[in-house]
């Protein structure tokens, strides 16, 4: 048991911060190096670009979701880690948005080298203070990450009142009385409250899902949530995208769920980042473009009734030839 790897999964809603919370922990002086696993929903990846250059080991998955499609390369990234094992001392892995813990979780015990060489210290979700009332009612997910989760980061607290937090608190306990729930804004709070915590407890999942070690926890996801992912090798010019891309979280944030990018505008040297959740949105530069990386644009949205003909048009008129 001493020689198992720790492993951390940090799970939540779209948008709810989990890559924020990832970020802490990679830059915070705890004296710990992690291999970091990230899962995303989308053809092209974002969230590796936005994961602070850290001295870490990052494996990005962006080719389905982590409890279905890619699980099994869940299990050779895994088994690759522990090969060189001695490189870091525990494992963090950010599943996307939409994903059910069950079938994540259900791997460190159910393959035989996975829980033979790690072990499952914790299940972090990370919930949207703002949102999280109408994803109760919408998206099944959110339940289940509740659910299983060891810690709920409550998010985003200066949004919503007093009020209004203590009733969230109410729903998060009805779902998972053993939680322990903690108030947080863009997931500040003591990694020592989230890491290393031996919280996992088998025994209690096992009564939530009694067949978690024998059933194989297919998981379906809402088959109106898609994704459409876009390109561009040439610049964006910034006053025509954000016009664009602000009219189009007014008008459809409702069914965008999620939307985040990171852009190359013209005239600028600086990677551009954004992030919206629904009609919710931010930008900031986050430094220059590396050196090995091609200087391009990648945005990603994750929504219901998704027009991707109309998103590549309008995307494509933003662009300076």
């Amino acid at each position: 048991m001493s020689q198992q790897v720790p492993v951390t999964v940090l799970t939540g809603f779209l948008g709810a911060g989990k890559t924020t919370l990832l970020n802490r922990i990679l830059t915070e002086e705890h004296g710990r190096k992690y291999a970091v696993v990230i899962n995303e929903f989308g053809e092209i990846g974002i969230d590796n670009d936005l994961v602070i250059d850290a001295d870490e080991e990052v494996f990005e998955m962006n080719n389905g979701c982590i409890c279905c499609t890619v699980r099994g390369d869940l299990i050779r990234i895994l088994g690759g880690l522990m090969k060189r094992a001695e490189r870091f001392d525990a494992i963090v892995i950010e599943t996307t948005g939409i994903a059910d813990p069950a079938p994540v979780a259900q791997t460190f015990f159910v393959d035989r080298d996975v829980a033979r060489r790690t072990r499952l210290d914790a299940i972090v979700t990370v919930v949207d203070a703002l949102h999280l009332p109408a994803q109760l009612e919408d998206s099944h997910e959110v339940v289940e990450q509740i659910a299983f989760a060891d810690v709920v980061l409550l998010n985003k607290i200066d949004l919503v009142s007093s009020d209004e937090l203590l009733n969230l608190e109410a729903r998060i306990r009805h779902i998972n009385p053993w939680t322990k729930i903690l108030r947080t804004e863009r997931c500040a709070t003591s990694l020592e409250r989230l890491l290393g915590q031996h919280a996992f407890d088998l025994e209690r999942i096992l009564e939530i899902e009694p067949d978690f070690l024998e059933s194989d926890h297919a998981h379906e996801h809402d088959e109106k949530v898609t994704s459409v992912s876009l390109r561009s090798r040439h610049p964006l010019d910034r006053d025509r995208f954000e016009d664009w891309f602000s009219t189009l979280l007014r008008e459809q944030g409702q069914d965008i769920l999620r939307s985040k990018g990171v852009l190359a505008l013209a005239n600028e040297d600086q990677r551009y980042v954004i992030q919206g959740v629904h009609m919710l949105m931010e930008g900031d530069f986050i430094g220059t473009w590396p050196a090995d990386q091609e200087r391009e644009s990648r945005l990603v949205f994750i929504g219901r009734n998704l027009d991707e003909a109309g998103l590549r048009q309008q995307f494509e008129a933003c662009q300076v030839r």
